[in-house]
């Protein structure tokens, strides 16, 4: 690592810190400092961040690293958390990142920059997803780190609900959800092969219950429905694919006509039902 000015130019600002010479101010625990070791601290973090906007990861976090070991008591590094929680996350090590910021959330609860923190777990929690080629698909993956996500970003907008970084988090809510439905219907669909039904309706039911806003809710009712008619609660089956079809529209309520239509029950419920064809022509009038 290239030296750093700013530290080497530490060692008279520190001695005189000890005796508290200079022009004082007070510091984060009561205490005073010189108004020389805001200013060192200043360019110290600076210096650190040049660093890391150059991508240069190893001197920023050494750079980083001092300021919190010489400025413990400056805003600078509480910052110097943050960034190293930064650098993780911009080096795609997911993991590092979301403990660094959870830990900055819990040291700092009432620092102006607990908000980004929760923001960029949440975001760290989201890239943690696996998604490549090389796994199975993800509604057969664990979704420990997908429902982590999932409650992080819940948790986020319930915070936040006028944050700048809102319509970013309401998007990757949006995925984790729709993942996560995804997976309930996916171990559904498997019990109701193996007609395992109650185990398939707990599933579907789950995933209506408490995931909403999901967008695959008619896909899920219509797995009910098949399920419900499985179980011969021809009844309820029913009254499932009609909501489908009476609430959602779209492909599924094709799906959910064609149900019926197998029932023989393709008509709304109390119309009357159609006379079938005798094959002869209507009698006409008598004369």
């Amino acid at each position: 690592m290239r030296p750093s000015a700013a530290v080497l130019a530490l060692a008279g600002c520190l001695a005189a810190l000890g005796g508290l010479v200079g022009c004082d101010f007070e510091l984060n625990d009561g205490r005073t400092a010189t108004l020389t070791y805001t200013e060192d601290a200043r360019a110290a973090y600076n210096e650190a961040m040049a660093a890391f906007q150059a991508k240069d990861w190893e001197d920023a976090r050494a750079l980083f690293g001092e300021v919190k070991r010489l400025f413990a008591y400056s805003r600078y590094a509480r910052l110097a958390d943050l960034r190293i929680a930064d650098l993780d996350f911009e080096q795609g090590k997911y993991p590092e990142a979301i403990s660094e910021y959870r830990a900055f959330i819990q040291e700092h609860r009432t620092d102006r920059n607990v908000e980004y923190a929760k923001y960029r777990m949440a975001k760290a929690l989201y890239l943690d997803i696996d998604d490549t080629v090389f796994l199975p698909p993800a509604e057969e993956r664990d979704q420990a780190t997908t429902l982590e996500a999932y409650k992080e970003i819940r948790t986020f907008l319930r915070q936040y609900p006028r944050s700048r970084y809102r319509e970013d988090a309401a998007y990757m809510l949006e995925v984790v959800t729709g993942r996560l439905v995804r997976h309930e219907l996916y171990v559904a669909r498997y019990y109701l092969k193996e007609d395992a039904f109650d185990a398939a309706l707990a599933r579907i039911d789950y995933a209506l219950r408490t995931f909403p806003g999901s967008g695959l809710d008619p896909e899920a009712l219509v797995l009910k429905g098949e399920t419900l008619l499985k179980m011969k609660k021809s009844d309820e089956a029913r009254a499932v694919f009609e909501s489908v079809i009476r609430d959602w529209g779209g492909p599924f309520a094709v799906t959910a006509r064609r149900f019926l239509d197998e029932m023989g029950a393709g008509r709304p419920r109390g119309a009357p039902a159609k006379k079938a064809a005798s094959g002869r022509a209507p009698a006409g009038p008598q004369l």
